[in-house]
């Protein structure tokens, strides 16, 4: 609901080079601001015993990779701006890096928090920093602020985030130390933190070819229609994976119980996104009309193509919960090479169509990779 509104408000008082110029951004921010997030919230929820010293050796290496990745990625604005030919990038890359140190805060008490299963307090932590960020960027877009309103969403999200986790979980980690477990933990939480990486740039390689070949208005457009095809997937993949890895790691890898929670999950999980996708291919024009307002058809046009998609990306997306809930990061990060191989070909093949041909890709490229 809070996204809903954000895009409705936002839609209307920003234009679509706003959310273009800032997506070029976030495009490489997202993947820095993401260490340890993926990586050290699964090592912590599948360790079978974490103590005080072990939690605090990877408290003070998320800090400390997030305080380097902030200063890098500010200084290379100036090569960003240069790749997309537009000087307005420089100046954005400024605001979103303090994105990154802030979430590395904030990491290891949400991890703890869903080691511990409270789900709902997380939950709502999300919520309430959702909601701090939403009304930033509608307040700076109502005084005029243009992009910077964006920016200044984006950076409220993580700072009310990390001041909500640090009330919820009342953990103070310690000085570091040697500590047996952490290199193990460490080498673990790399292995999912690749796999991230590597699906994250399939993930991203669209944004950068719309904005590098069609310029900043045609991805204001492509990413408004995607971020709406990706609203079903956070809203249904993000929660339940958290829910479900958790939940299976307490369970034997070889156990009826376990084949059966894991079963029950896909069949709602499918059941639910098939319809969804189906409905989404039909209406999709009219809900980017009704949603983001006139001005906006292109983007309804995009999204239209990602509807048969949205289905089978929901069930594309579970296979993960079986690797991190038996440990096999490894192979999860093998198989996520295969991923960007057959998306980067289909996205290569997709673009003499422009950001629709783009959009035929992501869908195909699900269909594709689901049954292997």
């Amino acid at each position: 609901g809070i996204q809903l509104v954000s895009t409705v408000v936002l839609a209307r008082h920003l234009a679509p080079k706003d959310f273009g110029v800032v997506a070029m951004v976030t495009t490489f921010s997202l993947l820095l601001l993401n260490f340890g997030l993926n990586g050290f919230t699964e090592a912590v929820v599948q360790r079978a015993e974490i103590d005080h010293q072990l939690s605090s050796n990877l408290f003070w290496i998320e800090v400390g990779v997030g305080l380097a990745l902030t200063a890098g990625f500010a200084a290379s604005g100036t090569l960003m701006a240069r790749f997309y030919h537009d000087p307005l990038v420089a100046h954005v890359a400024l605001g979103i890096s303090l994105t990154i140190l802030l979430t590395s805060t904030s990491v290891l008490h949400l991890a703890l928090l869903r080691r511990a299963m409270r789900f709902s307090v997380v939950s709502m932590n999300d919520i309430v920093s959702g909601a701090a960020a939403v009304g930033v960027s509608i307040a700076g877009a109502l005084a005029g602020w243009g992009y910077w309103a964006l920016v200044a969403g984006a950076v409220a999200r993580p700072l009310s985030q990390t001041i909500g986790a640090w009330w919820l979980c009342r953990w103070t980690p310690g000085l570091p130390r040697r500590a047996e477990g952490t290199g193990a933990m460490v080498r673990f939480a790399l292995n999912i933190y690749g796999r991230f990486s590597v699906n994250y740039f399939a993930r991203n390689t669209d944004n950068l070819l719309v904005g590098w070949r069609f310029g900043p208005v045609a991805l204001g457009f492509y990413k408004k229609a995607y971020d709406l095809f990706l609203l079903s997937a956070c809203q249904l993949v993000s929660p339940l994976t958290s829910v479900a890895s958790a939940a299976l790691s307490r369970l034997d890898r070889n156990s009826a119980q376990y084949r059966r929670y894991l079963l029950s999950a896909l069949a709602v999980t499918t059941f639910v996104g098939m319809g969804m996708g189906a409905d989404l291919t039909l209406v999709g024009k009219d809900v980017i009309r009704v949603v983001l307002g006139p001005g906006w058809e292109t983007a309804g046009r995009i999204f239209t193509y990602f509807g048969p998609g949205v289905g089978i990306m929901l069930l594309y997306s579970t296979h993960g919960w079986i690797h991190l809930s038996i440990g096999t990061a490894d192979r999860w990060f093998r198989w996520v090479i295969v991923e960007f191989s057959v998306t980067g070909i289909l996205f290569l093949l997709g673009l003499r169509w422009g950001p629709e041909g783009i959009a035929m890709a992501w869908t195909a490229s699900f269909w594709i990779l689901t049954i292997p």
